[in-house]
């Protein structure tokens, strides 16, 4: 569910008239909060000191406020309920809360949780009070945001208040220096060291999850990344690669003849993320214990643009759930960017702050330009093809470094559900610019042939290369090139997905709504 990348498949959510209340819609479960508040009602031994007490209940409130703030991103209004119910309770049946009564209540929980919880835990794997201000920064933003860009709501009056909150809690992180972003293995491995390490850098590391292979812990990064069978293929679009800024931190597309760059010459000289979420250039694979060429792999990639950013390089995790690398869900890197965005929103982003939180992660990238000064210019491309009703240059950069520096973690669909851009949802799937079909490339320039684009007939068995992925183009097929027989990659225009005003909420399952017909339903549903 996001713009920029592409996948084998239209999601059934983008599909017209595949998504519905009585067959598709789920999400609305509610199991959690009643333990929650169960222990809630519970924790009341006064056998146990009262700050052990209180730093469980931050704990239990830590929880249900991340628990509520899900469910408002999908569902929108729902009903508020802070007791354990029995089974005879009338608000069993009642109707949902407002938006704005449950938001409260997620706020007043994260600040009790903030007060409260006094865990240190170097580990990176408990909610410590750290944590709990970085869920309420994120919280905080995107609450803002959605009410401010969301009018019909009606609550456009109180987005300051929340962007503020947001600013405040991102900001009480920043000055009590916990955190730093980790820059200790250059700018060539600082940023993808944040997503390989088996145990997690812990000085950019706010929250996370282990894994262990010694425990049976395992997560399959590798193999969602690299198999065919496996996942949806996750593949960046070329409009969103165009978006990564070259090292003097000049847009590149403002380079003449971008359009028409093949692979190889496209990824030279650009912001350093670029080599450390995708494969390109002289990445190396291994497989027994040797380096093996690791170029882009079309069987798996449908755009020529293969993510790495969570993947080991050694070829044993690619098969099965292997993978024992730490997973972040908070870090400092997006508690930089929610400061930043918060800020500028408010119109009060200053050119030390955006040195503090932009320029710091540009570099870390190896980005030498604009690194002090917020920007005075607009990007044409950048607005034209993702945000061309936002003409503040400060917002659209810090809208761009939030796609880049966290793509592949925090949802994209959530951001582009507040900013309310839920047309690009139905961006273009397009991929590398191919110079010629019926040609053996080198993608990564290494003397080794690896794709072959053909128009026409396929090349028989006796004349294929080892090693060479064979790709038919030929029009009326999912995969194509723009112009035939040179020109972009085109995936999958014959499903087109669809965006429509109401799918910023998700329907309220018809199950739930027979049971309680006070609940109503979303508009549009």
């Amino acid at each position: 569910m996001t713009d920029i990348n592409a996948r084998k498949d239209r999601p059934t959510f983008l599909t017209e008239g595949a998504f519905s209340p009585t067959s598709t819609s789920s999400g609305w479960d509610w199991g959690t909060l009643r333990n929650l508040n169960f222990f809630l009602a519970n924790n009341n031994s006064i056998e146990i000191d009262e700050s052990v007490r209180k730093h469980y209940d931050g704990l239990a409130r830590f929880w249900r406020a991340w628990f509520y703030f899900d469910k408002v991103i999908r569902f929108g209004n729902v009903p508020w309920i802070g007791n354990p119910l029995d089974i005879s309770d009338p608000a069993l049946y009642g109707p949902r809360d407002s938006r704005a009564l449950v938001m409260d209540s997620v706020l007043f929980d994260l600040n009790y949780a903030i007060a409260n919880i006094n865990e240190n835990d170097p580990s990176r794997t408990k909610i410590t009070r750290n944590v709990a201000l970085a869920l309420k920064s994120r919280v905080c933003l995107v609450e803002g945001t959605y009410r401010k860009y969301h009018p019909q709501l009606e609550l456009a009056n109180t987005a300051n208040t929340w962007l503020t909150e947001a600013a405040n809690a991102a900001k009480t992180i920043m000055d009590e220096n916990n955190f730093s972003i980790y820059d200790g293995a250059g700018t060539d491995f600082s940023y993808r060291q944040l997503f390989i390490s088996k145990s997690p850098v812990a000085s950019e590391i706010i929250f996370g999850r282990a894994f262990s292979t010694d425990y049976d812990l395992n997560h399959g990064a590798n193999w969602h990344y690299h198999s065919s069978t496996y996942g949806v293929q996750l593949s960046p679009i070329r409009t969103f690669i165009n978006t990564y800024l070259m090292l003097d931190g000049t847009p590149f597309t403002e380079t003449e003849g971008y359009e028409t760059m093949p692979f190889n010459e496209e990824v030279k000289g650009r912001d350093k993320r670029l080599k450390q979420s995708i494969i390109l250039g002289d990445y190396k694979r291994i497989s027994a214990g040797k380096e093996i060429p690791g170029p882009p792999n079309f069987g798996y990639t449908l755009t020529g643009y293969h993510p790495i950013k969570w993947c080991l390089d050694d070829v044993y995790y690619d098969g099965d759930t292997r993978n024992d690398n730490f997973i972040s869900i908070f870090r400092y890197g997006e508690i930089l960017l929610n400061y930043a965005e918060a800020k500028a929103e408010l119109g009060e982003l200053t050119d030390l702050d955006w040195a503090r939180t932009v320029g710091t992660l540009r570099a870390r990238a190896g980005i030498t330009g604009g690194l002090n000064n917020k920007p005075e210019n607009i990007d044409a491309y950048f607005q034209e093809k993702f945000f061309p009703d936002i003409t503040d240059p400060v917002i659209l950069e810090i809208r761009r470094e939030r796609s880049i520096e966290l793509y592949l973690e925090v949802s994209r669909f959530t951001d582009i559900r507040r900013w309310r851009r839920g047309e690009l949802m139905e961006m273009e799937y397009n991929g590398i610019y191919v110079p010629a079909v019926n040609e053996l490339i080198d993608l990564n320039e290494d003397g080794i042939f690896d794709v072959y684009f053909y128009y026409g007939d396929p090349p028989s068995t006796d004349d294929r290369v080892s090693g060479v992925n064979y790709i038919n183009v030929n029009t009326g097929g999912n995969r194509w090139l723009s112009d035939n027989t040179y020109g972009e990659i085109k995936w999958l225009d014959s499903q087109p997905r669809k965006w429509e005003d109401k799918m910023y909420l998700y329907p309220i399952p018809e199950t739930h709504r027979l049971v309680n017909p006070s609940l109503g339903q979303n508009p549009g549903w």
